[in-house]
């Protein structure tokens, strides 16, 4: 699938260790299985930037923003929630890239040590998907917003999807690659630099991750996201079992009633 279908509200999602995270137009909802094996469900209202749909580059970055800004909001109204990153062993591994990744771009000098330096910091992520469930309910997210989508079951809808972020690695890897060989170019040092180049990439990033959406059938779109489609596959999501699929549809359900009541 390429894009919302028609009458459908455009949903997107993050798997969490123990549930579904689901956002919405105006909405969040998430349901988890606590530690007792009771699936408990939250909801509560988006942070909303308005007037930054028509800037290129601003707009994405702004909703990826609110995207995470939720994430605040999901732990005090549902405190059972495990977050993805909410992990001494994670941390400990993000922290360790982030030095390896400094050192190879003093000993690799130009391109080839920023893509390198690039490829390492995705470790942590990669290392957090295949531990415990969260592959799993990462293939949920995908499943009942499919499921939704073409008005199916849960159950039988693809752990893959094309809006999934991992769409975002292939071009937000080459433009902080292309970015941080610029700013060294032009001699360019320190948090500032790196900052601005994050937040290039991230803004390219997701221009891509739109235009592939708009241009679903076409031979570039399709290149463009095969990268995130094999993560996907390989890593990045696991068939769910039927206690899995059953947090998922709780979720699905809240966002679909808080949505509705505000419609």
């Amino acid at each position: 699938m390429s894009s919302t279908p028609e009458g459908k509200i455009r949903l997107g999602g993050m798997a969490l260790r123990n549930g579904l995270l689901v956002h919405g137009p105006t909405h969040w909802a998430a349901s988890v299985r606590d530690d007792a094996g009771n699936v408990v469900t939250a909801s509560g209202r988006k942070p909303r930037v308005r007037g930054v749909e028509a800037v290129p580059g601003v707009r994405g970055v702004v909703r990826l923003g609110e995207a995470f800004a939720v994430i605040p909001l999901v732990k005090r109204a549902l405190p059972q929630a495990r977050l993805p990153f909410e992990s001494p062993g994670i941390l400990g591994i993000a922290a360790g890239a982030s030095l390896a990744g400094a050192v190879l771009r003093r000993r690799v000098p130009g391109a080839s040590g920023e893509a390198a330096a690039a490829m390492l910091s995705l470790a942590p992520a990669v290392l957090a998907l295949r531990g415990g469930e969260l592959a799993a309910y990462h293939g949920v997210e995908h499943k009942a917003i499919a499921a939704y989508e073409q008005d199916g079951d849960t159950a039988d809808a693809s752990k893959e999807h094309d809006r999934c972020g991992s769409n975002l690695v292939a071009p937000m890897l080459a433009a902080t690659a292309a970015g941080s060989v610029a700013v060294r170019k032009a001699g360019l040092r320190g948090p500032a630099a790196e900052g601005a180049v994050a937040l290039a990439s991230t803004a390219v990033a997701v221009e891509v991750f739109a235009w592939c959406e708009r241009n679903s059938d076409t031979r570039l779109a399709k290149a463009l996201r095969r990268p995130g489609f094999e993560i996907q596959r390989v890593v990045g999501t696991r068939e769910p079992d039927e206690r899995q699929l059953e947090v998922g549809r709780a979720a699905l359900a809240e966002i679909l009633r808080v949505e509705a009541s505000q419609a």
